[in-house]
């Protein structure tokens, strides 16, 4: 087993480094909120470290799963920063959604202190973290860093995947929530035109789960879309930050994203009615509630 650290114990990272600890490994865990940390290893046992650099110091791979650029920024540079406890052949994982951009920034920081990094977005929500399976999209420029490092991930992840360079990871995040954001409005869409027609909203759903129309939204988060019910993982506002990173790379590389552009606006809508912390299927409610 390898001793491993995890930086950030929020709705994700708590139970990724849980099932860390249930395969055996020794973990060492640092949170912002030390009580939250010290929460998790009453729970979990480990070590609790005061600094991401002293998590990085117990640990031959470090993950981090927090909230934005700066977040990880906060946590892996400087000089009471995770890459400053790293020495040459430790790994720097970081499962935060982010930019393409930070995780070259990362990586060039790594290489000059010989660690190894990658940038492995995660998608599958609380609950694929809570059930140990989520989808990990990995980007690494070192086939034999990332094979170390998709041994010790396979603990909480069903498909671990490495797709290229960094960045590469980051860039396919982009793509997941490009797809979810067209599915959310589109499953929204229907779901309010059958209500509106008189039908029972969940035996068509039943039906129509069965065909082409299927996907992970309809499946999950259907009936609940119906009853009004939104708190149900991944937030409004983390989705907005997302897509923010989505349309600002798309200015980059001359994709046009009119369609996400277009939800993004309206999750702006669900933020102005009070809903940033609901779950990223409440854009019906801008349907319902006219």
């Amino acid at each position: 087993m390898t001793a491993v650290g995890f930086i950030g114990l929020g709705a994700m990272g708590s139970p990724m480094a849980r099932h860390l600890a249930k395969s055996g490994h020794a973990v060492t865990v640092y949170n912002r909120s030390t009580a939250k940390a010290e929460a998790w290893v009453a729970a979990n046992g480990g070590a609790i470290a005061l600094t991401p650099k002293v998590v990085a110091q117990a640990s031959e791979i470090v993950f981090m799963c927090v909230g934005n650029d700066s977040d990880v920024r906060s946590v892996a540079l400087g000089l009471d920063g995770a890459l400053a406890g790293m020495t040459t052949g430790k790994i720097l994982v970081d499962h935060t959604t982010a930019s393409a951009t930070l995780a070259r920034e990362l990586a060039s920081a790594c290489m000059g202190n010989g660690v190894g990094f990658i940038d492995a977005p995660v998608s599958g929500g609380q609950a694929g973290a809570e059930n140990g399976a989520l989808t990990v999209m990995c980007g690494c420029d070192d086939a034999a860093v990332y094979a170390r490092a998709e041994a010790v991930i396979s603990a909480y992840a069903k498909m671990c995947k490495l797709l290229g360079g960094v960045g590469s990871g980051q860039l396919a995040k982009m793509v997941n929530q490009i797809c979810i954001a067209g599915v959310a409005q589109g499953l929204s869409e229907a779901l309010n035109f059958a209500m509106r027609a008189g039908l029972n909203a969940d035996d068509v759903v039943d039906v129509i789960s069965k065909g082409a129309a299927q996907s992970w939204q309809m499946e999950n988060r259907a009936k609940t879309m119906v009853r009004d019910e939104f708190n149900f993982g991944f937030a409004v506002e983390w989705m907005r930050k997302d897509l923010a990173i989505c349309i600002e790379e798309a200015k980059r590389n001359g994709a046009r994203l009119p369609m996400t552009e277009m939800v993004d606006s309206f999750y702006a809508e669900v933020v102005a009615m009070g809903g940033s912390r609901y779950d990223t299927s409440s854009l019906i409610k801008l349907l319902t509630s006219n």
